[in-house]
């Protein structure tokens, strides 16, 4: 037995020399710089998990076109999904991981923080009340790598690492490369182009380099919905509501005949419910120049324009109150026409001495959402109503200096250093037309006016002067790592970060990360630590109260979002935003059992405190009390940021890749799966609040906390390549989701749904590749919605689970030269 045992062992042990004999070439690839501050680790050598996902590889077989959809098919624990009819989150998809919020992922690049947009989501889609990262304004074709980490980083890297880190590795490789694609869904809508060209070339001596992308892209509009039977002319909202089947049949035939009178029919009324029209424009770089051996220069950023079209809520012939008639005799659906900008660029220079690695860096970025409304009206102005407004804008900046102090020595590797931000968030004021109510006269509207329809651009109501703004603050912070390897048998991160912020304190925060293998290439690992998220600027500040007409018909009074510093605020008694805080513990292990195989499984829990949200519409009688907010100061409802709850989140992730050699072609399979499942366990309301919960923070928020995102998702991906051929077969599958449609729906269950991406590559030449394929090729949609939660069949879709696009084909060429 025992000389069976050694003959076993030695077995194992050639299998393992000769496996990583072949794998040398493989290992510079995988090394990451995310997660620690030890340049010299490769992804199977950390204490947590992360994903590295070679964009170049990826991307050539896949129909995903943008680092966010790609992520959403190959990352389980990465969800995606695009809205419909929910103004600026239209135009700017959230994402999210671990179930967590889009705000609560940290996006480097290059290493370096990224800006966040200045887009607050509020319209109750995934992320409501957050601030996400907008992954598309990095050029795919200028991505090498994306490492993601899958675990709570707030002691390495500051705020908003609860969840994890993405970090977007750009191109440095010499040579030229260039990818043409077009696509086109099923349904004949939402065509695609993209062009996209990258070239790099050495820069002076000692591995410089300057490498430059160009990427122009365009996604039409998509249209997912179908005739209704909204009463347009009458007055009933709808005709199920008319009574008996004979009082519809009759309502309906009325309608028909006032359709008919105009020469129209009713897909004239119908609504433009789906994806909204995207185009962009990109142009990015990347450059690095040795001064000499020990000293080098490096610069990164680049510029993007995003031009959206999307459509808001129609407006009926019978809703006289919102358009003007002698205008729009057939209604309207207001356009929201978006121009967004977004810079960014880094310098820095890093510089060797006596072993010691030092960086210093600058980074900048700023993101610009401008507002236009179009096809719309103020009905309150009448005729003499524009038909386009300037609906105003929102701009956020952010300027990060980092200085970053390495040393390996020995065993260990001592890392620390120091980071100032600076962070400045802007609203501007649109067209007077876009916000004002006027009265009969054209003049401003006073609480005594007579008003003859509803104020501001419809669909979209334009920020006013008493909307804007423009706040800044500061932050500071002081960090130290130390990680400890032992002969890539254990390996041991401990760090510390302190962080003072100019607008509510400070914080200190640490982790533990630790990896052990007791077997060869068999490891078990664990981390532990506390985390935090400073209440972004937007969530501080951002407001688009405006005036209108009571629904009690008593006069001028505001609505909307108010800001934590608006009087409606303090007399309800929020408090002032502060820190999110987060407790993040993971387990798990690692195994390669046999050559080319590789498996973790990794547990997590994440317990935040103070989570910041956006309550739900509050109408709290002291808000309309002349005596309690003062004359002229009426607010009829509201929607306020507050630190309303405590949350936790508990989960799983299994990733298992193969490469096969089969029938003299590679074979790689990769399944992953991830399963997490989110709690609220405690409200904060103001003590000195009148509303009941329902209204405070209503079943609906409480849904897109717990239970709008899948809990389950996985993937098994089966790509082979032999000779000039290469194949994709990809199938992902997404778990049930509930949506709640309080306060005028019900509650509806989607079941789970499975979608197949499929493609066949061919290489031309040596440096040319044409693949074709499908996303979604059998053409799955999430379920039909419940027609209580549809507005009476409107909406036929929810934008759940994989969204409403269904299958989706496209073409794709490919240059290397």
């Amino acid at each position: 037995m025992k000389k069976l045992s050694t003959a076993v062992l030695l077995l194992g042990t050639i299998l393992v020399a000769a496996q990583e004999q072949e794998e040398k070439g493989k290992q510079i690839e995988d090394i990451i710089i995310v997660g620690n501050r030890n340049i010299k680790r490769t992804k199977l050598e950390t204490p947590v998990p992360v994903d590295v996902i070679n964009i170049d590889k990826v991307q050539r077989s896949s129909p995903q076109m943008t680092a966010q959809d790609l992520l959403n098919y190959v990352i389980p624990s990465f969800n995606s999904v695009r809205q419909s009819a929910s103004d600026g989150t239209e135009h700017i998809d959230p994402v999210t991981l671990r179930g967590m919020g889009p705000d609560q992922v940290l996006v480097l690049l290059n290493g370096k923080r990224r800006h966040t947009t200045s887009l607050v989501n509020y319209q109750n889609t995934v992320g409501n009340g957050s601030v996400g990262t907008d992954l598309s304004t990095i050029p795919i074709i200028a991505i090498e790598k994306i490492e993601v980490l899958r675990d709570g980083a707030a002691a390495q890297y500051g705020s908003d690492a609860i969840a994890g880190v993405i970090n977007i590795i750009l191109k440095k490789n010499a040579g030229a490369s260039a990818s043409l694609t077009y696509g086109l869904s099923g349904r004949n809508d939402g065509d695609t182009y993209q062009a996209g060209v990258n070239y790099g070339t050495s820069l002076g001596k000692n591995d410089g380099f300057i490498n430059l992308s160009l990427q122009l892209s365009h996604r039409g509009k998509t249209t997912r919905t179908q005739n209704h039977d909204l009463d347009i002319f009458g007055d009933n909202f709808a005709y199920e509501f008319a009574g008996d089947a004979e009082a519809v049949k009759a309502a309906r035939a009325a309608d028909d005949a006032k359709i008919q009178e105009r020469g129209l029919t009713r897909d004239d009324f119908n609504f433009q419910i789906g994806d909204a029209q995207i185009r962009q424009g990109q142009l990015f770089f990347n450059s690095e120049y040795p001064l000499n051996d020990n000293f080098k220069l490096y610069s990164f950023g680049g510029f993007s324009i995003k031009e959206g079209k999307g459509y808001g809520f129609r407006r009926l012939p019978s809703e006289s109150f919102n358009i003007v008639k002698e205008i729009y005799p057939n209604g309207f659906q207001a356009v929201l026409n978006s121009q967004i900008y977004d810079i960014s660029y880094a310098v820095g220079a890093k510089y060797n001495v006596n072993d010691w690695q030092i960086d210093l860096s600058n980074t900048f970025g700023s993101n610009t959402f401008n507002y236009n409304v179009s096809n719309t009206n103020n009905a309150s102005l009448g005729v003499k109503s524009p038909t386009r407004f300037y609906a105003g804008a929102h701009s956020f900046l952010q300027n990060t200096v980092n200085l970053d102090v390495s040393k390996k020595i020995k065993n260990f590797n001592i890392a620390f250093g120091g980071e100032f931000r600076f962070e400045q968030y802007q609203i501007k004021a649109g067209d007077e037309a876009s916000y004002t109510q006027y009265d009969e006269n054209g003049n401003v509207a006073t609480k005594d006016s007579k008003v003859i329809g509803a104020g501001g651009s419809q669909s979209f109501i334009g920020f006013s002067p008493d909307n804007a703004l423009k706040k800044d603050r500061h932050s500071t912070a002081v960090y130290a790592d130390l990680s400890y390897d032992l002969d890539k048998k254990l390996n041991i991160d401990a760090a510390a970060r302190f962080e003072n912020y100019s607008d509510f304190g400070s914080t200190l925060n640490g982790k533990l990360a630790v990896r052990y293998e007791f077997i060869k290439n068999y490891a078990v690992r664990a981390a532990v630590g506390t985390g935090f998220r400073a209440p972004s600027l937007q969530q501080q500040y951002f407001n688009n109260s405006f005036a209108d007409i009571s629904t009690s018909g008593e006069g001028i009074v505001r609505k909307g979002i108010f800001n934590n510093d608006s009087q409606a605020a303090q007399v309800l008694g929020f408090d002032k935003l502060k820190q999110e805080t987060s407790v993040n513990g993971s387990a798990g292990f690692t195994l390669q059992p046999v050559k080319g195989l590789f498996i973790t499984v990794d547990g997590y829990i994440i317990k935040v405190k103070d989570r910041i949200v956006i309550t739900s519409n509050i109408t709290d009688e002291q808000l309309s009390d002349p005596k309690v907010v003062g004359e002229g100061n009426a607010v009829e409802s509201g929607r306020f940021f507050a630190n309303a709850i405590d949350t936790e989140t508990k989960g799983i992730d299994v990733v298992v890749s193969y490469d096969w050699r089969l029938a003299g072609g590679n074979l790689n399979i990769n399944l992953a799966g991830n399963y997490t499942e989110t709690k609220i366990t405690d409200f904060h309301f103001p003590d000195n609040i009148k509303t009941p919960q329902k209204e405070f923070f209503g079943p609906d928020q409480i849904n897109i906390i717990e239970t709008l995102s899948p809990k389950t998702k996985a993937s098994l991906g089966l790509t082979y390549g032999i000779g000039k051929f290469s194949f994709l077969v990809r199938n992902t599958y997404f778990g049930k989701v509930i949506r709640d449609g309080y306060p005028f729906g019900e509650v509806q269950e989607f079941a789970p749904k499975v979608v197949t991406d499929i493609s066949v590559g061919y290489d031309i030449t040596k440096n040319i590749n044409f693949t074709v394929g499908a996303n979604n090729v059998f053409d799955v949609f999430p379920d039909l919605q419940i027609y209580k939660n549809s507005y009476y069949g409107v909406f036929k879709y929810a934008p759940v689970q994989m969204g409403t696009l269904g299958s989706y084909f496209f073409g794709r060429l490919n240059f290397n030269f």
